[in-house]
């Protein structure tokens, strides 16, 4: 079964659209790494909240890609931006739309 992982965080104030901007960037080679959906979203009912959305063909294809250089070029660049504030929830998916 697939995994899926949902996460929030929190973004210095004023610096959201840099944050997605390089969430995005970051993502060219997921599909590769196992990853059948990875969608990034704006709260918008909180303008320094940022949603990820994550399908992975397993829980290690989504560790395993952790450890690629665009994924630690990208989370290197969006740490400093970040309050620290972080929710996460992981998920047995079950299928839908675009999976």
């Amino acid at each position: 079964m697939r995994y899926g992982y949902i996460g929030s965080m929190k973004v210095k104030p004023g610096h959201r659209a840099e944050v997605v901007a390089a969430l995005v960037a970051g993502s060219d080679g997921l599909r590769k790494a196992g990853c059948d959906l990875y969608v990034v979203t704006e709260s918008v009912t909180d303008e320094d909240t940022v949603w990820v959305s994550e399908v992975w063909q397993s829980k290690e294809h989504h560790d395993a890609s952790l450890q690629l250089p665009e994924a630690k070029a990208s989370i290197g660049k969006v740490m400093p931006l970040l309050t620290g504030e972080f929710t996460r929830q992981e998920t047995r998916v079950a299928g839908g739309l675009g999976i």
